[in-house]
């Protein structure tokens, strides 16, 4: 299905895409090219176009966007990707908002947590063949490393960075509860959060995904994570699930945070309707229960259900993978939604960097 000799590969920019990328029109794309300050890209044989890859498209955004990234003295923000239920598009959203973030000039790393590795087999690392214990967080929550950075490793895509995953990392699910009984004064759930410290300086975004259940693993992820968000199908059944993995999650923290006189709070709480299908009766109505139970934190962005969604899965990528596609005009659809993720993520980013940097009155 995905041959292990096979490289995945980022797409090309057009001087269009590149242009919607940095906001500048087309006189002011050729004065900059013939400045040279910037990276040129190269024309197709033919000469009619120009194509830019990943990498030089980001250098261009970088420059254009240079007072909208990450403010000097700011650290990386950390999100969690969690939901109780497989199937919710946990994997995606991750993958996707990555890209979309790398594409905005940031600087990603995306920790897979979930001992199936669909993440890492998104990011074009296949598990089973090319990942080895020591790749993961493995050692990471069995006391062999002190943090994260042994495991970070490169990806096709240029400004992600990856923590790996692979089958071995189920058992973290044993040695967590392990060391809390054999090491006095060891916190289980702070093990992954401590492990970040030593790369919040160099990323913009920290992206974790989790494991379908409320594990050892999971609560590591939501407790490293300043924001957290729930993928979420407007279905009776995760709908019912998600609130049962709120009551759980509350009780934990009651349990492992409060009563011991600490405090947890977090910069966001996204929930995200996902798969959606806008002429399904069924759907309108848990939509309006989600509404009704979640309130503020149910974001206005709903991530469609679509045909595009579903060939990129097939091929082990996301809607950004096709972003200049023959058939773009019908993965616009889907990337637009992810696209207003995008903004909407960044724009609680901006408020946390203020807040850190004790901008209080610009939160």
């Amino acid at each position: 299905m995905l041959a292990p000799t096979q490289r995945k590969k980022p797409p090309v920019f057009s001087t269009a895409k590149l242009m919607e990328l940095t906001g500048l029109e087309k006189p002011q794309v050729d004065y900059r090219l013939r400045r040279g300050e910037l990276p040129s890209g190269k024309l197709t044989p033919s000469g009619a176009r120009r194509e830019f890859t990943l990498a030089e498209a980001r250098v261009w955004v970088r420059e254009m966007r240079r007072n909208e990234l990450r403010p000097p003295g700011s650290t990386a923000i950390t999100i969690a990707i969690g939901n109780f239920k497989g199937g919710v598009s946990k994997t995606t959203t991750a993958a996707t908002l990555a890209q979309g973030m790398s594409m905005l000039g940031h600087s990603v790393l995306l920790i897979d947590c979930d001992p199936q590795g669909s993440l890492t087999t998104l990011m074009g690392i296949l598990p089973d063949s090319e990942v080895e214990l020591n790749d993961t967080v493995m050692p990471l929550f069995s006391g062999r490393q002190p943090d994260i950075t042994y495991a970070v490793r490169g990806t096709y895509w240029d400004g992600i960075d990856l923590v790996a995953a692979a089958p071995v990392l189920f058992g973290a699910e044993f040695a967590l509860p392990a060391r809390q009984t054999q090491e006095p004064g060891f916190e289980f759930w702070s093990v992954l959060d401590y492990g970040l410290d030593a790369v919040r300086e160099k990323y913009d975004f920290i992206i974790i995904d989790t494991p379908p259940a409320l594990s050892y693993t999971t609560i590591n992820a939501l407790m490293a994570a300043n924001g957290i968000i729930m993928p979420l199908p407007p279905n009776p059944l995760d709908f019912a699930s998600s609130a049962q993995f709120w009551d759980l999650f509350g009780d934990l923290t009651n349990q492992l945070i409060t009563q011991r006189g600490g405090h947890k709070s977090f910069a966001f709480v996204d929930v995200l309707p996902t798969k959606v299908e806008s002429a399904d009766q069924t759907s309108l109505l848990v939509k309006k229960w989600m509404a009704s139970a979640y309130g503020d934190k149910l974001v206005s962005v709903e991530i469609p259900k679509t045909a595009a969604a579903n060939a990129s899965s097939a091929e082990f990528g996301t809607v950004y993978d096709q972003v200049e596609s023959g058939s773009a005009r019908t993965f616009k659809r889907a990337t637009d939604a992810y696209d207003r993720l995008v903004e909407l993520i960044e724009d609680q980013a901006q408020m946390f960097w203020r807040k850190q940097l004790g901008q209080a009155g610009d939160a």
